[in-house]
């Protein structure tokens, strides 16, 4: 018989506690009352959402800080640009503490621990990021945990609401990190690409929040035995179950395996499945929590102005009709050059979305742009390694074409010998975040195709050497080819650029280390090296076991046979460097990572800068 539903009592903060001893739950009505009552959120959701805003204090906070930290530091690199210029001295004891203080705490963050047999998924990111990370894991489970021990019933549902706001409120974050115009990368002045690894580990933080949420929330359902009843009579658990579904598809389906599967079949479905998770998140949430729809709609308008600046980009950048050179180069490398494009402007480093529909119809692959805007005459240069689908095809065609190979970027012919396709350009996106002109004394290190980043850099340099005196003093190019004739692809531009400094009084030097040698293939094939980018960390921290000089191939080059030891090169710069010393790394994991560690370590002796631009997308 059913004596009535019992009342909650008050137990503080307006909350009134759910005492499951005070019902009968074999009886039908009662149960349905406890299940009500346990389920009430009228309060807890304030509670909930406050620490949700909570959670958007703290986010804009450290956006805010690190922008300030953006906007000092590069006014100080531009500071030191105008002193050279006027022939003032550049900043004193202000700058150098700046530089200090900014050394220390690269220290810790630069270095990166990456097994040397390490699958090519497999790859774990420096140690900065990983302490930015970990900071953000803690801040978003303190504010999970923080003041929530709810007495009573509704522990469990005190606990599965706030995760579920929390999750919830870092979707508009998702979409901040993830679009190629945003005002999170506009604020510190860093591009789209370098602010993936965020996005993706702030979906994962999501997911989190939403595992929580189902865990605690069925934990109490289950704890009193009324998990069937919530099934059968809320709609909320199949809708919830539902998006909680697509967003584990969301994060699984971003592990390395799965995006490197198919780059334009991962992002259409990546799309399509978080436009699902945006609709079933919608009908997820409950008539009594409609202000967590405000973290719905923010990410909606969020992603239509990404698209919508994005797309008026690109139909502007491909309103003209654009000449596309394709010459197939030695070590399977395809050298193509764009002209007649809308694209004027671009900073050293950048890179674009490249689409050429002869070569795939829907298919676009990231491409550095070797060229800046005042060399070859404005055109776009990019160099593409071989590798499969869009620039395995962009080779094949190349090379089946009748003309010459063409081994020298000096020849002036090489566009009439190439077979000229229609070409698209979405960007130029990227570019290096500090401006290498400021510094004392510039480390460049390229391993293979990764001279197209460097080269960009060095061509800025010469550029702006012969127009005004800058504070750099030195530089120095390192680059390791796995053959000597690969040292000839930029062979001209490197030796213009090299003049141009020299003329200027700056100090040049070049050493091209040719990995791939007759004498080094046994010792190669022996450690399970195959090609510029199965080279382990060890043979980039220990001297060349050969320093035998060849012929060069570039007049002002010396060559030696061997992969660069960084261990030595960076600490005899970084004792010799005046000033802040620049070093600017692109090319195959072992080698950027041995910089890292290099430079972490040599930076007790000079502050250095350190900018890594890796392989990949």
């Amino acid at each position: 018989m059913d004596m009535g539903t019992p009342m909650p009592m008050p137990v503080g903060s307006g909350l009134m506690l759910v005492d499951p001893s005070q019902f009968d739950l074999t009886n039908d009505t009662q149960a349905a009352d406890f299940l009500g009552q346990m389920l009430d959120d009228s309060i807890l959701q304030f509670d909930a959402q406050n620490y949700s805003r909570y959670f958007w204090y703290g986010i804009v906070g450290f956006i805010g800080v690190a922008a300030v930290y953006n906007l000092a530091w590069k006014g100080g690199l531009i500071l030191r640009i105008r002193a050279a210029a006027a022939n003032r001295p550049t900043p004193g004891a202000l700058g150098r503490l700046g530089a200090s203080i900014r050394s220390l705490c690269c220290v810790a963050t630069y270095p990166q621990f990456t097994p040397s047999r390490a699958q090519s998924w497999f790859q774990l990111p420096p140690l900065g990021t990983l302490i930015l990370l970990g900071g953000y894991f803690g801040f978003i489970l303190a504010l999970e945990y923080s003041n929530n021990d709810v007495p009573g019933a509704q522990y469990w549902t005190s606990l599965g609401v706030r995760a579920g706001w929390l999750a919830v409120a870092q979707v508009p974050l998702l979409i901040l990190l993830a679009g190629k115009n945003n005002l999170i990368g506009l604020a510190t002045g860093l591009s789209y690409e370098r602010l993936n690894i965020l996005h993706r580990w702030s979906s994962r933080g999501t997911l989190l929040m939403a595992v929580l949420h189902v865990g605690y929330q069925n934990a109490g359902w289950n704890q009193y035995g009324i998990s069937s009843l919530e099934w059968s009579t809320d709609t909320c658990p199949p809708t919830g179950m539902g998006a909680f579904a697509l967003l584990l598809w969301l994060n699984v389906s971003t592990l390395a395996p799965f995006r490197n599967f198919g780059y334009e079949f991962f992002v259409f479905q990546h799309l399509l499945t978080f436009f699902g998770f945006i609709i079933a998140i919608m009908l997820h949430l409950p008539s009594t929590a409609l202000e967590t729809r405000t973290y719905i709609w923010i990410p909606i308008g969020l992603y239509l102005f990404d698209r919508l600046v994005r797309t008026a980009l690109i139909g502007w950048n491909n309103s003209r009709r654009m000449s596309t050179t394709v010459v197939p180069i030695d070590g399977e490398v395809t050298k193509i050059c764009v002209s007649g494009s809308r694209v004027r402007k671009w900073g050293p480093g950048s890179f674009v979305l490249l689409s050429i529909p002869h070569y795939g119809i829907g298919q676009s692959h990231p491409a550095t742009i070797a060229s800046t805007p005042e060399s070859h005459s404005g055109d776009l240069v990019f160099l593409l390694k071989a590798r499969k689908g869009f620039t395995k095809k962009l080779l094949s065609s190349a090379s089946a074409s009748d003309f010459t190979l063409v081994t020298s970027s000096g020849d002036k012919n090489a566009h009439a010998k190439g077979e000229s396709h229609r070409a698209f350009i979405d960007g130029p996106y990227g570019g290096t975040q500090g401006d290498f002109a400021a510094f004392d004394t510039v480390l460049l290190v390229a391993g293979s195709t990764g001279i197209t980043y460097v080269l960009s850099i060095l061509l800025d340099l010469a550029t702006r050497a012969s127009k005004q005196k800058l504070p750099l003093r030195r530089l120095e190019l390192v680059w390791a080819v796995k053959r000597s004739l690969q040292s000839t692809w930029f062979s001209e531009e490197i030796e213009g650029a090299f003049t141009s400094l020299q003329a200027a009084g700056i100090e040049a030097n070049l050493r091209i280390f040719v990995t791939g040698n007759d004498a080094f293939r046994d010792s190669a094939h022996s450690s399970g090296l195959s090609g510029d980018d199965g080279i382990n960390l060890p043979e980039y921290t220990q001297e060349p076991r050969q320093e035998a000089q060849k012929s060069a191939k570039i007049s002002c080059a010396t060559v030696v046979t061997g992969r660069p030891a960084m261990k030595a090169i960076v600490p005899d710069l970084a004792l010799q460097a005046q000033g802040e010393l620049g070093v600017a790394v692109c090319g195959p994991l072992g080698l950027s990572t041995a910089v890292r560690n290099t430079v972490a370590v040599s930076m007790v002796k000079r502050p250095i800068y350190l900018h890594v631009e890796g392989f990949g997308w």
